[in-house]
């Protein structure tokens, strides 16, 4: 069995962290992939996820379901859980921060394959859902729905 590859360390994972007071692409932290000669799907839910409306200043709430087929790098978990409660009090429209996350991932992981999609609840009556993807999925690679309902309001 191969020897495991000494940890980087992280700012983070095992520390006590506070969330960044805004968003911060340098609060992602990446480790070594463990299984880099593999395509499989790694995912990503956060059904909490806020923001605030650049121009009310009201908050926005959203279920964010990131999907992704690693290559030479994952996303260390902590680190992404920073940075997305980051933008609770950041003013972006809902486009805005579901591309800048999605992008912000690529970035740092470049991944063979990533989506995300923004399930952004209503507003002013119109709920506004966003999705944003890089590659193309391996083929082989098995990723289910993202299993988030469209919004239907009450009837």
């Amino acid at each position: 069995m191969p020897r495991a590859a000494k940890p980087a360390p992280f700012a983070h994972l095992g520390r006590p962290s506070q969330i960044p007071s805004a968003p911060d692409a340098k609060t992602l932290e990446r480790a070594a992939n463990p299984h880099a000669d593999t395509d499989y799907a790694v995912r990503f839910a956060a059904p909490e996820f806020t923001s605030i409306c650049p121009i009310t200043g009201q908050p926005d709430f959203a279920h964010l379901v990131i999907d992704y087929v690693p290559d030479r790098w994952i996303v260390e978990s902590k680190s992404l859980k920073l940075h997305l409660a980051s933008f609770r009090n950041h003013g972006a429209f809902h486009e805005d921060c579901t591309v800048r996350i999605g992008q912000e991932l690529t970035a740092l992981l470049k991944p063979r394959w990533l989506r995300i999609g923004g399930y952004w609840y209503p507003r002013g009556g119109i709920p506004i859902d966003v999705f944003w993807q890089t590659g193309r999925l391996p083929k082989g690679v098995w990723v289910p729905d993202q299993g988030v309902a469209p919004y239907r309001g009450r009837g």
